[in-house]
């Protein structure tokens, strides 16, 4: 088993539980850690035994940007789930997103969301 991690993203999109924040969108940091089924990769040395994070990076990209959830973890079962359909060598993939504005009273970085996904 290994383990291929994607940290921090910055990505622009339009979700949240608010009208206003599916409209005017903003900006969102996610992570993405896999968990592989098999050490495959590690012998073989081979692309075609492994991810391809240059593509995991672009389905989180495409999934973020042209689509709208109320949800962070929804948005967050919509990504585990595409890797996992994707990448038959995954067998759990945790995704976090953080949304550093959100409409709460008091100081504070960002609020997280954790989805972890398996087969």
């Amino acid at each position: 088993m290994a383990k291929i991690k994607i940290n921090n993203m910055m990505l622009y999109g339009f979700h949240g539980i608010y009208e206003y924040e599916r409209e005017q969108g903003q900006k969102f940091y996610i992570d993405v850690e896999m968990e592989t089924a098999n050490d495959d990769a590690c012998g073989s040395d081979n692309l075609d035994d492994a991810v391809d994070s240059a593509r995991v990076y672009d389905l989180v990209k495409d999934a973020v940007e042209n689509k709208r959830f109320t949800l962070l973890m929804a948005l967050g079962a919509h990504i585990g789930d595409r890797v996992l359909e994707k990448y038959p060598q995954i067998k759990a993939v945790t995704i976090r997103i953080r949304k550093p504005q959100v409409p709460i009273s008091g100081p504070m970085d960002n609020v997280e969301v954790e989805v972890t996904r398996t087969r």
